[in-house]
């Protein structure tokens, strides 16, 4: 099961990026998808998940309005579409698969190598 995020860079405060987790492996509908993010220093923290089935999605309050998690199906991705970007959502985006969503972490057993976001002027 391979995970491959692309779609960061850098971005001025107030622009938008789209993400992109491109997966192998297993279907979309099967596990959950999860997007984290990793500032410097600090620990990492969920996003936005989207759940198997119905497809159910999840985001944390600080991104709540301003991110919108989505999947395709028939391209095996799920994308992370990033609005009204400020300095604090920079960091290393990653994104997880597992069975369940989750803000945990160490629940997810399969990892993507991360893509860089950076909000700055």
């Amino acid at each position: 099961l391979q995970l491959v995020e692309s779609g960061g860079g850098l971005v001025q405060p107030g622009g938008s990026l789209r993400l992109s987790c491109t997966h192998s492996g297993f279907t979309l509908d099967s596990y959950a998808i999860g997007w984290f993010r990793q500032a410097p220093g600090k620990e990492r923290e969920g996003v936005s998940c989207i759940a198997t089935g119905d497809g159910t999605n999840y985001s944390v309050d600080s991104v709540k309005g301003r991110f919108t998690i989505s999947r395709d199906i028939s391209k095996n991705t799920v994308y992370l579409q990033m609005n009204s970007l400020k300095p604090e959502d920079t960091g290393i985006y990653y994104c997880s698969a597992d069975s369940f969503c989750s803000w945990h972490p160490n629940e997810y057993e399969y990892w993507g190598q991360g893509t860089q976001v950076t909000v700055s002027s």
